[in-house]
């Protein structure tokens, strides 16, 4: 081998090392230039560097000319292909080598690894057994591991742990390691600690890799126990368990951890800032959240998108959007995941037009959303009942093949059940091809929104069925469509079965769906032992459930027990004062009525004001009661008093009981003519074209007499009026609506 070989083979080995193709080119004139006939050392070389550098058209073109090659120049070009992907050019050049040897095998078997084609690899690692066992090394049995646990192959992952042991590898850490990953991805973390203990020398390496297992099924103290006994620990070692604390909800443990490894001035990486921030979000440490930052920028990891993306997704959680605003806009590099951490953040945060303004701009800025993105701005146009969008975005999710992740699918059924599709949704959890947990409950939710009693129980049957788990939010569904229809002994069933069928501890929200299956059922007495039985108070909406059931059934007694109970958990929410000013004014009490509107007065109480909204043409229509600010009032109003004259002869009686005004009978009629809904009611009836549903959303609760209004409305034009109003859906259809007569 001559001095100049040497020379032009380490110019060639800078060239790869610096990415630099150009310069390797050079190079290669030079030695045309230079040397008549390159020795196949030299050849080799070159097609080693041209296959690195991603030139396989080069790499190949040189290998055909190499006079003599050789058992290297075969391996070289074989391993290009394979790490290129380009199985079939590999298996071409692996089935014309003159002679193999355990390089050869191992990069047949490590191409198709790395497209995860187990069949093919195991189909290699059998051939290279029957070509003789002398050929098999460490990196064989390393590559059918990695495989193996990369594709939850635990079956294939034991055989090859028992030839592993036959052939005696196993005191070796390079086939140890990838051994317990394996068991301890597939659960079987015993098995893992087994290798581990029976592995003579063991490293650092191997220590994480333990760690990581036993972290990964949640043995935390297994993982501690490990973590301290370790003499030498490395920042993987600090890192593994910081963010193995996170996984697992150890997030101030996390935070702990975090701070002595600074302690101990140790090298922190993207992994480590990255897990700390995740668990500063978990708990809303802002503080913690602002250090871990500060600490970002003096180890100048700011450029990195992993570290960038966390602090977004930190402040978010948070709840400083603005703060994660300006970190975004900062960011030099920005992927999927950062835009992603935004517009979750956003939607999290109550602000879904600005989740979808993010999306869109994603897509201007030219990066495709992934599963998790479409999904979470799927859910940001249910959050906002934004049906137009959200069809776009299922159009969207088919064209892209995303359709088929569980994430989209399950946010287009809660967007259609949100949106009032109620068929739609169902029709979308009829073609998903795997349905989970959320799918189920997802849909069990929309038709308890539609008071869908008999549906809403079948379904959380069916789910049963299929032996998934309900949840928390499952049972809120079923409650809540217990109470709409009334079935108070059914709900009390599936009340009782939460804790001794399925392990859920009921929440606020539990108890609260009860206060209303018996308030609504005049059950009030019964109403009022359950809440003294409660282990904890009612929150805000219980209160106001119980009240407004007072209101409905005239029980002044309980009514004011709830209202004062409510204006002493929140003394400056107004439900309290209007919901029992509304029991004085249907018994002619009018000085209470007065009292309490001066109480409200003095203690600076404001009564949020009622408004509907419709959309038409990709614009927003908003109206209040008796609202006059529309270009189109004169239309709008003329239509109200056409309808109102018709619904009169089909038997309409206004309930004048509704109207807090100790005013004459025709001024509240006139009052509960106009009020928010009726006039978005009929912008649609003039503007919407017949035979597509109006679509109505209102910021409060639908009031009885406006209810009992869109029932004949319904009737009268023959047009679907879906109606989302602050508690859940009404659609109105000749002359009913889906919630029967539990509004």
């Amino acid at each position: 081998m001559s001095s100049n070989s040497n020379y032009y083979c380490s110019l060639l080995k800078i060239c790869t090392e610096t990415r630099n193709r150009s310069q390797a080119k050079k190079i290669h004139c030079h030695i045309l230039r230079t040397i008549k006939d390159p020795e196949t050392f030299l050849l080799n070389n070159l097609v080693n560097a041209y296959g690195k550098l991603g030139d396989l058209t080069y790499a190949r073109n040189l290998f055909d000319k190499i006079p003599q090659p050789n058992l290297f120049s075969w391996n070289t070009i074989l391993f290009t292909y394979s790490k290129s992907g380009n199985l079939s050019d590999m298996n071409d050049i692996f089935n014309r080598m003159p002679k193999r040897d355990g390089v050869s095998w191992n990069s047949l078997i490590s191409g198709y690894a790395s497209r995860a084609l187990v069949t093919d690899a195991v189909k290699g690692y059998n051939s290279m057994l029957g070509d003789g066992a002398a050929n098999l090394n460490r990196i064989t049995f390393s590559t059918m591991l990695i495989l193996s646990s990369s594709q939850g192959c635990i079956h294939l992952g034991r055989q090859i742990h028992g030839q592993i042991v036959k052939f005696g590898f196993g005191s070796y850490v390079f086939v140890g390691c990838p051994l317990m990953d394996t068991y301890s991805k597939a659960g079987f973390v015993y098995d893992a600690k087994q290798v581990f203990d029976e592995t003579p020398e063991r490293n650092v390496v191997m220590y994480n890799t333990m760690i990581t297992g036993f972290l990964r099924c949640g043995m935390v103290e297994d993982s501690w126990s490990l973590f301290h006994s370790m003499r030498e620990k490395d920042p993987i070692s600090w890192t593994t368990m910081i963010t193995g604390l996170t996984q697992n909800g150890l997030y101030k443990e996390a935070i702990d951890l975090f701070r002595e490894m600074r302690t101990e001035g140790l090298v922190m990486d993207q992994f480590t800032f990255g897990s700390m921030l995740t668990a500063c979000g978990g708990l809303m440490a802002l503080k913690e959240g602002k250090q871990a930052h500060a600490f970002v920028i003096r180890t100048n990891h700011m450029d990195n998108v992993f570290v960038g993306s966390a602090l977004v997704d930190m402040y978010c959680k948070c709840k400083r959007i603005a703060f994660a605003e300006a970190v975004f806009k900062r960011m030099t590099h920005k992927n999927v995941v950062s835009w992603t951490a935004l517009l979750v953040g956003y939607g999290q945060n109550g602000y879904s037009e600005e989740a979808i303004r993010v999306f869109c701009d994603m897509q201007r800025n030219g990066i495709n959303p992934d599963y998790y993105t479409l999904g979470s701005v799927i859910s940001s146009c249910a959050n906002l009942a934004s049906l137009e969008e959200g069809s776009q975005f299922h159009g969207q999710a088919i064209v892209s093949g995303l359709f088929s992740f569980t994430t989209v699918s399950n946010a287009l059924v809660t967007l259609y059940s949100k949106c009032g599709s109620i068929e739609d949704a169902n029709r979308l959890f009829n073609e998903m091809n795997f349905r989970d947990e959320v799918s189920w409950t997802a849909l069990v939710s929309g038709y308890a929104q539609f008071g869908k009693a008999n549906e809403t129980i079948d379904l959380f049957q069916k789910m049963l069925a299929h032996g998934l788990k309900p949840d928390e939010v499952t049972f809120v569904g079923v409650l809540s469509a217990c109470s709409r229809a009334g079935l108070v002994e059914k709900g009390y069933q599936y009340f009782e079965s939460m804790v001794k069928e399925h392990g859920i501890m009921p929440v606020v929200d539990h108890y609260t769906c009860m206060i209303d299956l018996l308030s609504r059922a005049g059950r009030l007495e019964e109403a009022r032992c359950f809440i003294n039985k409660m282990p904890m108070p009612p929150d805000t909406i219980g209160w106001s459930t119980l009240l407004s059931s007072c209101r409905l059934h005239g029980n002044l007694e309980v009514g004011k027990w709830a209202a004062a109970s409510l204006q002493e958990l929140e003394p400056n929410n107004p439900a309290g004062y209007i919901l029992l000013s509304s029991i004085y004014a249907a018994k002619g009490k009018w000085d209470y009525v007065s009292e309490l509107r001066r109480g409200m007065r003095d203690k600076g109480v404001r009564k949020e004001p009622g408004c509907s909204w419709i959309k038409y043409k990709g614009k927003v229509h908003i109206f209040s009661a008796d609202d006059q600010t529309s270009p189109f009032s004169d239309q709008i109003y003329a239509e109200l008093d056409k309808l109102n004259h018709k619904m009169i002869e089909e038997g309409y009686v206004p309930d004048l009981s509704t109207v807090l005004h100790d005013v004459e009978e025709s001024e509240k009629k006139k009052m509960l003519n106009y009020h928010s809904e009726r006039l978005a009611i009929a912008f649609g009836l003039i503007f919407i074209p017949p035979g597509l549903p109006i679509r109505i959303v209102k910021n409060l609760r639908v009031c009885g007499d406006c209810h009992n209004a869109t029932k004949y409305i319904s009737k009268i034009t023959q047009r679907e009026i879906l109606v989302r109003d602050a508690v859940r859906f009404h659609l109105f259809k000749d002359g009913t609506c889906s919630c029967g007569d539990f509004w």
